[in-house]
This record gives structure tokens, C-alpha cells and sequence, in this order.
């Protein structure tokens, strides 16, 4: 397991370093205070291979015992290494690290960075050395022999030696996991997973209040212990469990160590157990999605969504007042919304997107100062509820309790466009991209921005500003642009513009998608307007064929071609079936009127599905 890497600045470890050399000359002739640890370098080269393993934790400050001109010189040697270090001069800092321990061979610490810094170099032997003097010089200190552990397994292949000094390790502390991780590196690289347990057997004895003892040693059983292909036996569980609970027992309000439990019951399939641990995460990081999410997909990566409903709502039962459950239940599902709405079983699908309203309202009632759920609620919305007047109100109060966040800005801009509400949503619009200019930091300024954009500017009738907003989301992701390119030719050719290069977009597009329904009918109707009505007709009958659904748009366009083509009952037939599917379109229902009393024909209107 890769050790922690930390970097200061050169500047900020001088001072560090020399701030403890005036302390130790001010307290010379008394008892030494608990030493703080300067983090080691980052190298500014690559130098050799690296591997983390080797790395040793960053060394102390130099409590140099020698007095005078020694000591003196073996912490200006200390500082000048860190300086060579941090510009990658590895070999001169060695050389600088090698005068201290000339001075100081027990800084155990800075003795297992020289070896680290040795072993990238292939340089084993004189690592051994260095760690063998630093155990001479101090030989109560564990790392060495970690340090030591490690090179005799890994690049001398020397298992026995390399057992005996993790062993050493251990003995001199036992509560270092550390000691235990090596010794289970070296029985598995030996193929000796018993002895590994053994191993690890002995750390559980340990009494160790260190919650990260207990996640690591518990990572380190899962490792061996459970297999992708089988499930782990009843009293394998159990140890590991324990061991996890050790962890979440001596976590307090630790989310990372919270978190690091729970994703093991949820990965177990405990989910009893992980709920309460990631209700608990959320509530002392509330944002925390990651955590949220893991929780949400767990359940249905199990299959175990009805258990998760009804784990949540007994949740919700008994502490009503906490907002995570409701939040949690809603993302439950509104997977399963999704999964009903797949198998076309369109009811259902919307009863259940209902009750995902319902438990974001909820948990906007009880904790209105949460914006993602905001977003999450107008998502719902506007796609799955088509209730966009129902967004707009959200979002204007979202945007009242957030006003520095352009992305709730843009949401209600889309809200506003979808109600209807056109020239107030380009206004929105502009406010969301002045706002987003301003913050750095945020990044949704991107090619799907502008094709809304677009799209909100072509309802209000601004068609140049449209073609300008829509032209640059194109150049802004020319590899995924083919909707805007549709809608760009589409918007041209339903106002009877530009229509050349309306065409050129509309084939553009068709390019990434020749099958999709509505990119034909965009060409179909580019056709028409330019007066070919037989290509028009062919690519108007292949959209109709193509689409999933029926949409009346191409019905009304096929009427429209066929009546041009002298075809009056195919059109009528075709209209009928638009206005069927959109009987509240008053033109289709006054184009069949017409057409009627021109050709002279009593044909019923039909205004229902057939």
C-alpha cells in the first residue's frame, strides 16, 4: 500500500527545520519534547523507477544530540538535502542525507528515505547497509526492518530473511499494521496464504483504539478472504465483520474512516448495516454525493431495490425530521421509474416519478439549503413529469436561497423556455452566462450551454442570435454535434431560410445518425421547401417507418408533400393521424377543413387514435 505523499514548499521547510534547531539550543540539557515530522521532498524529476513501498514516512527534525560544529553541520546538511531533493538531484541529496547519518546513523526515518531513495538507483546493497547501521545505531525503531522486509522480498527474492526482519518489525510494534501488511506481502508472494492469516491472526490481538489499524488490517483479510468467485464462509464474515466494527467504533465523527465501513457492508451486501453508516456520513458531509451515490447504486447493483424501500421508508418513519432518507428513497426510485419506463410500461413509470417528487419536496421541506436536490427535482420535471411550469417556480426559488450559482440560473433559463415563457428565458439565459463567466471554477459553459441557449433564442424568433449560439455549440464539440446541426438546418428550413445550408447540416447530421427519424424528417421537409417534393416524400415515408413513436410533426409534413403532389386523400389520411396524436393542433384541423371542401369529399375527421 502506497504511502501518503506531501509536499512543502523549500522555503517553509528551512524555517520549519531551523525553527526546532534554535528550540533544541534554547532547551540544551533538557528532557527532548515529542518531535514533529518534516514531510519529505517532492522530486521535480523522474530519477529511476519508483515504488512507493519503499517510501519511507517523512523524517523528524534533527534532535541532533552532538553539540557544536557537528550537529551544526549535519542539519545544514539535512536542509540542503531537501533542497537537492525537491529539485531532482537525487544523487547530490544522497550524498548531503549520508553526512547526517555520519552525524546521526539512529534518524531511523531519514535512514529508511536514503534507502528508498538508494533502491530507485538499484543501488540494494548499500540500502542494506544504511538500514542495518540506522538498526545499530537505534534498534528499537520498526521501520528499518519494514524497509528491510521489503528489499530482501521483493528484489533479492530471499524469502526467509524477509520474514524474519518483518517478524522484528513486528515485535518491536506491534501496532504498526504496517509490519503486518508486509509479512502478508511476503507469505502471498511465497504462495503461502495460510501463514498469511496467521499473520493477520496476530494483529487481532492487537488492543489498538486507531480506527485505521482496523480498516487496514480489515482490507487486508478482504483481500485474501473473499474471492470474485465465491461468497466468503460464515466464519470468515464474522471475523471480518468484527474487525470492520472495530473500525466504525473507533472512527467518532471520522467520514472517511464511516465511509470506508459502510462501502465494506454494502459491498458484503450487508445493507442493514451500510445505511445507517452512510446516513450518518451525509450527516456530517452533507454534500457528499459520492457517498449518496454509492448508497443508491448499491441497492440496485444488489437487486435488492424493494429492501431498499423499504429499509429507507422504516428510516423515515423513525426519525421523520433527518432529510437523507427522503433523498435516498427518491433516488431508489426513481431507478425504478426508469426501469418501468423501459419496458414501455409508461403508467406505472410516471406513478413512481411521482412519488420521487414527492420525497425530494420533502426533503426540500425539511432542509430547503441543499441545491443538488433542487437540480435533481427540475431534472424530474422537466423530462420524466413534463411539468415545466411546476420547474420554473422551484427553480426561481432555488435561485432566491443560492444567488451565486449560475447553474441553478441555466436550469431555470431551460424551465422558463420549456413553459412557454420564451423571451424571459433568453434573458435567463444571458444572466446564466454572465454569472458563469464570472466564476472560474465552474465549467458547464460547454457545447450542451449553447444548443439550449439556442434552442431558447429560436422559440423567442431570434433566428440570427439562434443560428450564433447554435454555430458555436457545434464548434465547441464538432465530434457530438449532430442535434444542433439538426436543429440549426431544421430552424432554417421551417422558416424557409438559408436553405442550402440548412440541407448541409441536416446531412451532417445524418451522418452520425442516417436512422434517426427525426434527422429524415428535417430532410424531408428541407426538400420541400426547396420545391423537391418526390425526395421529400421518399425521406418523409422513411422517417415515418424509422421513428419509434409516432409523431405527428412528420404526419402533418407527409400531408403537407402529398397535397403539393396532388395526392388530396393520402394528405387528408396523413393530417388525420397528426391531429389523432395532437388533436389540440387548430392549423392540422383547419388544413383538413379546407382540403375537404376543395376536393369536394365528406371524409370524418378523425381527432382519436385509432
Amino acid at each position: 500500500m502506497s504511502l501518503q505523499k506531501r509536499s512543502w514548499g523549500f522555503g517553509r521547510q528551512i524555517i520549519f527545520a531551523l525553527s526546532f534547531f534554535v528550540a533544541a539550543a534554547i532547551s540544551h540539557g533538557q528532557p527532548k519534547a515529542s518531535l514533529a515530522k518534516i514531510p519529505r521532498a517532492h522530486a521535480a524529476k523522474t530519477v529511476g523507477r519508483q515504488d512507493d513501498s519503499v517510501t519511507s514516512k517523512p523524517p523528524p527534525d534533527l534532535a541532533l544530540r552532538s553539540q557544536g560544529a557537528h550537529k551544526a553541520d549535519a542539519l545544514a546538511r539535512f536542509v540542503e538535502g531537501i533542497a537537492l531533493e525537491e529539485n531532482g538531484e537525487m544523487e547530490r541529496a544522497l550524498e548531503a542525507y549520508q553526512k547526517v547519518l555520519n552525524v546521526e546513523p539512529g534518524q531511523s526515518q531519514l535512514a529508511s528515505r536514503v534507502a528508498g531513495l538508494l533502491i530507485q538507483q538499484d543501488d540494494f546493497p548499500q540500502a542494506i547497509d544504511v538500514l542495518k547501521d540506522s538498526i545499530k545505531a537505534n534498534p528499537n525503531n520498526a521501520e528499518p526492518y519494514q524497509q528491510l522486509a521489503f528489499i530482501y522480498t521483493r528484489y533479492l527474492k530471499k524469502t526467509d530473511q524477509a520474514i524474519d526482519y518483518a517478524n522484528r518489525a513486528i515485535a518491536l510494534n506491534p501496532g504498526d499494521v504496517e509490519g503486518y501488511q508486509r509479512l502478508v506481502e511476503i507469505e502471498l508472494a511465497a504462495g503461502q496464504e495460510r501463514r498469511a492469516l496467521e499473520a493477520l491472526d496476530r494483529a487481532l490481538k492487537v488492543h489498538s483504539n486507531d480506527p485505521n489499524f482496523w480498516i487496514r488490517l480489515g482490507k487486508l483479510y478482504v483481500a485474501i478472504l473473499f474471492k470474485a468467485d465465491s461468497q466468503p464462509k460464515p466464519d470468515e464474515l464474522t471475523k471480518t465483520n468484527e474487525i470492520f466494527k472495530k473500525a466504525g467504533e473507533n472512527a467518532a465523527d471520522d467520514p472517511g474512516i464511516l465511509k470506508d465501513v459502510a462501502d465494506y457492508y454494502a459491498a458484503s451486501q450487508q445493507l442493514k448495516e451500510a445505511i445507517p453508516l452512510y446516513l450518518r456520513v451525509l450527516e456530517l458531509q452533507p454534500d457528499d454525493a459520492n457517498a449518496q451515490e454509492k448508497l443508491a447504486t448499491g441497492f440496485v447493483l444488489t437487486n435488492q431495490r424493494d429492501k431498499a424501500v423499504e429499509m429507507l421508508e422504516q428510516i423515515i418513519k423513525e426519525h421523520p425530521e433527518k432529510y437523507q432518507p427522503y433523498d435516498l428513497l427518491a433516488q431508489v426510485l426513481d431507478e425504478e421509474a426508469r426501469s418501468l419506463q423501459r419496458a414501455n410500461r409508461i403508467d406505472e413509470a410516471k406513478a413512481k416519478f411521482a412519488k420521487v417528487a414527492a420525497n425530494y419536496e420533502q426533503s426540500l421541506l425539511i432542509n430547503p439549503n441543499h441545491a443538488g436536490t433542487y437540480l435533481r427535482l427540475a431534472e424530474l420535471l422537466l423530462g420524466a413529469l413534463r411539468d415545466p411550469d411546476r420547474a420554473v417556480k422551484l427553480l426561481a426559488e432555488a435561485r432566491r436561497r443560492f444567488p451565486g450559482a449560475p447553474e441553478i440560473v441555466y436550469y431555470l433559463a431551460i424551465a422558463q423556455r420549456e413553459a412557454k415563457q420564451s423571451q424571459q428565458s433568453v434573458a435567463t439565459f444571458e444572466e446564466a452566462l454572465h454569472e458563469a463567466q464570472l466564476d472560474e471554477d465552474n465549467d458547464f459553459l460547454n457545447a450542451k450551454f449553447y444548443f439550449n441557449y439556442g434552442a431558447g433564442a429560436e422559440q423567442a424568433g431570434l433566428y440570427d442570435k439562434a443560428a450564433d449560439l447554435l454555430r458555436k455549440s457545434i464548434t465547441l464539440d464538432p465530434a457530438n454535434s449532430a442535434e444542433a446541426c439538426n436543429y440549426l438546418g431544421y430552424m432554417w428550413a421551417d422558416h424557409n431560410m438559408n436553405l442550402d445550408e440548412a440541407e448541409l447540416m441536416i446531412r451532417r447530421a445524418l451522418e452520425s445518425e442516417p436512422n434517426n427519424a427525426s434527422y429524415l424528417d428535417s430532410l424531408g421537409w428541407v426538400e420541400f421547401r426547396k420545391g423537391q417534393f418526390d425526395r421529400a416524400l421518399d425521406d418523409l415515408q422513411r422517417a415515418a417507418k424509422t421513428a419509434e413513436h409516432e409523431d405527428p410533426v412528420v404526419f402533418e409534413h407527409l400531408g403537407d408533400t402529398y397535397l403539393k403532389l396532388n395526392r388530396a386523400r393520402e394528405a387528408l389520411e396523413a393530417w388525420q393521424k397528426a391531429l389523432a396524436l395532437d388533436p389540440k393542433n387548430k392549423n392540422l384541423a383547419d388544413k383538413i377543413q379546407t382540403t375537404k371542401k376543395t376536393i369536394g369529399k365528406d371524409l370524418p375527421i378523425r381527432t382519436n387514435p385509432t
